[in-house]
């Protein structure tokens, strides 16, 4: 167990008065001073999880408490006090209590564990003792939770997720990173056991550990299929390692006879030439052998995936039996029908609209027709008997020299007797009787008579 120089302490730890009251004995009776009782063991707690979080253990005892939390050859008087509290409040529990609560005979497996015979405990709580066996072990119930999600994520995510069934071994060296100590690796595989997330057995005596696949919400039990699994993959390691090491041995005769060669020893060059090949032959027959397990795993792991896709099936034609159970033909004809006869009003209530609308279209043009003619009555007739029309082509070159040659609009005022017009009318009867040809007057020129 580490010291306390090894690891971070609160700033009052160099506070010598303040830690004599936390290496103080705890009052017998909480109720005399609850704010100092409950701050010295907030402080012993809180530094208790950071010990084991620091040392990556999930187990604590009070002999090891006691040396690492020594503080100028003192140690803590209220450890066992703190010990006795965190267990009543359910965070540790003995490590045999613990183990003891998972339904999966842990005593045929759990090696490495420190387990103390719960009559100690019994016998010290039943004559009122205060004090906590030095070596009964406990289980911090949050720590152990941490590294037991820790151990399941590292195994989905490493190459041992695509089997189901673990060595003991492998995991050792796979939690490595994680778990302490082996002590540790069996309390979180405790912990997964208990969650239904692993089944650890014994096989041929050794322990083997199965996970929890993807897609299922607890382990199932060790089956033939498991072993049978296990023990193919275990050949099939084995037979790796053993070509392996014949190839290094092939090769390594095949140096050994260039060298011979080279210094003219071609007797032994040809015999290590002949052993190296029967080396190749019995690398060769082994390579034949690893290849038919590796088939046989292949069709094994085939043979689970189409379960999975027959079970998928299966529970897919129950579901569409489910949802078709009032559904039949006739009463589908029907709804189509239905629909049909729906389509069909619809279509005829768009035509009915798009009629109406057309009409009002109608009478619209007809009332600006109407409202037209009613404008060109309203406007005064400019196309008097006496002149004549205003023509409404463009004028030429012609029309525009004889438009020049006539008289000028008189612009003031005209002063006209009755007299003078009959005179100008006399003028031109006798003009006109003399002359037939002549053409008459304008107008313009019988007003400047008049003036």
């Amino acid at each position: 167990m580490s010291t306390t120089s090894e690891m971070s302490l609160p700033p009052e730890w160099n506070d010598d008065e303040r830690m004599n009251f936390m290496f103080s004995e705890f009052k017998e009776n909480r109720d005399v001073n609850t704010t100092d009782w409950d701050s010295k063991m907030d402080f012993w707690t809180a530094l208790i999880m950071r010990s084991c979080r620091r040392r990556g253990s999930v187990i604590v005892n009070l002999q090891d408490l006691n040396k690492t939390f020594q503080r100028k050859e003192k140690t803590p008087l209220g450890l066992s006090t703190v010990i006795q509290t965190m267990a009543r409040c359910g965070k540790i529990q003995r490590e045999s209590e613990f183990a003891a609560s998972v339904d999966c005979g842990w005593v045929s497996w759990s090696v490495g564990m420190l387990l103390v015979k719960p009559l100690k405990w019994t016998f010290s709580t039943l004559l009122g003792s205060n004090r906590v066996p030095l070596e009964e072990s406990f289980v911090v119930i949050e720590l152990v939770k941490e590294k037991a999600a820790e151990l399941l994520k590292v195994y989905r995510s490493s190459d041992f997720s695509s089997c189901s069934v673990v060595s003991f071994q492998e995991l050792c060296t796979l939690s490595s990173n994680i778990c302490a100590d082996e002590s540790t690796l069996c309390m979180a595989l405790l912990q997964l056991q208990k969650d239904k997330q692993v089944i650890v057995s014994l096989h041929e005596g050794e322990k083997i550990v199965k996970f929890c696949q993807p897609g299922q919400d607890r382990v199932s039990p060790f089956g033939d299929i498991d072993i049978g699994i296990y023990q193919l993959q275990r050949s099939e390691k084995l037979l790796e390692e053993r070509v392996q090491k014949l190839n290094l041995e092939a090769d390594r005769c095949k140096e050994e006879a260039r060298i011979l060669l080279r210094d003219g020893k071609k007797t032994q060059a040809l015999r290590c030439l002949r052993g190296r090949k029967r080396v190749e032959k019995r690398a060769d027959s082994l390579f034949a052998k690893l290849e038919t397990i590796r088939g046989i795993l292949e069709r094994i792991a085939q043979s689970q995936t189409d379960k999975m896709v027959m079970q998928a099936y299966q529970a897919g034609v129950s579901a569409l039996r489910m949802s078709l159970k009032d559904v039949t033909v006739e009463r589908a004809e029907n709804l189509v029908d239905q629909i049909q006869e729906l389509c069909d009003t619809q279509d005829e209530v768009n035509q009915t609209i798009s009629s109406g609308v057309a009409a009002a279209d109608e009478d619209m043009d007809e009332l600006e027709k109407e409202l037209k003619a009613l404008l060109d009555e309203s406007e005064p007739d400019v196309n008097t008997s006496g002149l004549p029309a205003v023509p409404t082509n463009r004028l030429g070159p012609t029309s525009e020299q004889t438009l020049s040659s006539l008289p000028d609009v008189p612009r003031g005022h005209l002063h006209v007797t009755t007299d003078a017009l009959e005179e100008e009318l006399n003028r031109l009867t006798l003009s006109e009787a003399g002359s037939p040809q002549r053409k008459a007057t304008s107008p313009g020129r019988r007003a400047e008579a008049a003036q």
